[in-house]
Parts: structure tokens; C-alpha cells; sequence
């Protein structure tokens, strides 16, 4: 089984995160990225839905193990590379001429709520499963451009709450707030009306993609004109 798999259902490209927490790693953003240009060579898709084949987790978010090894053995250049690599992945969905919507069946943790806000809408579990964003906790502060992504998903207030306290939210929170189009009754159910929505758009992807440009372009810029000074600077942690 791969890290990362996709199928096609009626038009709607259903990629399927594989591991029992969906960590990431270099393993994880290669197969994102080569995932993604394969549907877009698919001319029959016409939007993507993110889902997970765990019963509990959709994405825990980075694989600290993984880099903290990496890093204790001096590889820098290797964590860069990852690092890297997720923010193509971040750029490709922001620029990606179809919709992208996050099928939340699990817990959505550090990197993978960050994951969650960068696709363009959000249906998640009621009946199981937090969202949360634990950086301030563990002293891993955000990039910019993942700051400047998340506060499109987010109001300002809920933003600015979820960063500072690490609190964890239900669906039926991020709900009430505009985060999620709908917390769903099961973990079938999120997928499920996930691709009932995905499949409402039938849009030109000419036009779709250049309107996500054009909409994602200050964005676009942050992540790789101001990110790269940071990383450059192995600036990972707050200490």
C-alpha cells in the first residue's frame, strides 16, 4: 500500500492518505505532489477530495521523529528539502485548477489541521475527532506562509485563539465559526458529503485555476519570498 493513493468516482479524485497517522515526512510530500499532477493530467477530473483510510486520524501533522532524527544527525539539508517539499505541496493546492476539499475523518493535529486549511473547503466528524493546532505547546512556530493561509480559513478572532491557546475544537465548533461547510454525523457520512458537494462544480479549470492564482497570490509570495528566510536560518523551533 502506498503512503499516498487516489481513485477516480464519477469525475471526483479521491486521494487517500494511508498511514495510521498520516505523518509527514519526505515519503509523504513526494507522494503528494506526484498524486496531485497525475489527476491534473486526468482530464476527466473535476475536483479532489483529501480523505484517510485510519479509523482515527486524518493527519497528525509533521513526522517529528523522522525530522528530529535527521536534524541529530546534522542532515539539514534533508529536513530543508522536506520543508521544501511541503510548501510545493501547499502552493500546488493553492494554485490547483479544480477544487480541493479536505474530508476531515479523524484527527486533524498540528501540520494536518494546517493541511486542512490550506484545501479550499472543509467537512469534518461530529461523532469523533479533534482539531487543533498544539504548536504553541511544543514551541514549533508556524512559517508565514502557513499563517498567512490559515487566516483565510479561519475569522480573525478564531485564528487568533486557535494559534495562542492550542485549544482543540469539535465539528460542531468550527461549524458555528464558517471553518467547516458541515460537521457530519459519521466518519462515513464526511466522505460521503464530501464528494456530493465536490461534485456541484463543473467549472472550466482554465478559469478556476486563475482565479485561485489570483486570489492566493499574496499568499503565493510570502511562501516563497519570506518562508525561504527562515528555513534558510534552520529557524524550526522557538529556541
Amino acid at each position: 500500500m502506498s503512503v499516498i493513493e487516489w481513485s477516480i468516482d464519477e469525475k471526483i479524485a479521491i486521494i487517500t492518505m494511508n498511514t495510521s497517522e498520516n505523518r509527514m515526512n519526505l515519503d509523504f510530500t513526494n507522494g503528494m505532489l506526484s498524486t496531485f499532477d497525475e489527476i491534473e493530467k486526468d482530464e476527466s477530473a473535476s475536483a479532489v477530495v483529501i480523505t484517510s483510510s485510519d479509523q482515527k486520524n486524518w493527519s497528525q501533522g509533521i513526522d517529528l521523529d523522522w525530522m528530529v532524527a535527521r536534524m541529530g544527525e546534522g542532515d539539514l539539508d534533508t529536513v530543508k528539502k522536506f520543508i521544501y517539499g511541503l510548501n510545493d505541496v501547499y502552493k500546488k493546492i493553492l494554485q490547483f485548477p479544480m477544487p480541493v476539499i479536505a474530508a476531515i475523518n479523524g484527527h486533524a493535529a498540528a501540520g494536518g489541521a494546517i493541511l486542512a486549511c490550506v484545501c479550499d473547503f472543509r467537512f469534518m466528524r461530529a461523532d469523533r475527532g479533534y482539531f487543533l493546532f498544539p504548536e504553541i505547546n511544543i514551541e514549533i512556530p508556524f512559517f508565514p506562509g502557513m499563517l498567512a493561509f490559515t487566516k483565510r480559513a479561519f475569522p480573525y478572532h478564531k485564528f487568533e485563539e486557535a494559534m495562542l491557546t492550542g485549544n482543540r475544537y469539535t465539528a460542531k465548533e468550527l461549524e458555528d465559526c464558517n471553518v467547516i461547510r458541515k460537521a457530519c454525523e459519521s466518519r462515513e457520512a464526511v466522505l460521503t458529503e464530501a464528494i456530493a458537494f465536490a461534485k456541484t462544480f463543473n467549472k472550466k479549470r482554465g478559469i478556476f485555476g486563475e482565479m485561485k492564482k489570483r486570489m492566493n497570490r499574496e499568499i503565493i509570495d510570502i511562501i516563497d519570498n519570506v518562508d525561504p528566510i527562515y528555513i534558510e536560518q534552520g529557524k524550526m523551533t522557538a529556541t
